[in-house]
């Protein structure tokens, strides 16, 4: 058995759960700040069987898509007048994906 770890956009969270769901995959859903844009994001807990573990990251993959955003994290320091953001194109989305091997299940 393994443990999936997959960290994708809100945006993009309730249509992976839904279709995962549909696959008889079983989800536990997290809500995560990611720390550089400080945006909501879910973190993903599926115990998968190894055989199934390529289906699921399929599944994620196709419903975790990248987008452009505009974000103004990064400020100019201007001398004398404090600081004025600056916009920044940044590419959000996607997903990171930890699959990690379960040394055991017990469930109650």
């Amino acid at each position: 058995m393994k443990l999936i770890i997959a960290i994708v956009q809100d945006e993009d969270s309730q249509i992976l759960i839904e279709e995962l769901t549909s696959k008889d995959f079983r989800v536990t859903n997290l809500a995560s700040t990611g720390g550089f844009l400080k945006s909501g994001n879910t973190t993903l807990l599926l115990g998968v069987d190894e055989d199934m573990v390529d289906s699921c990251i399929k599944i994620i993959e196709k419903n975790s898509r990248k987008r452009e955003v505009t974000s103004t994290l990064m400020n100019l320091s201007l001398q004398g007048e404090g600081y004025m953001p600056y916009p920044l194109e940044v590419t959000v989305g996607g997903a990171n994906i930890f699959v990690l091997d379960v040394d055991e299940y017990i469930s109650y």
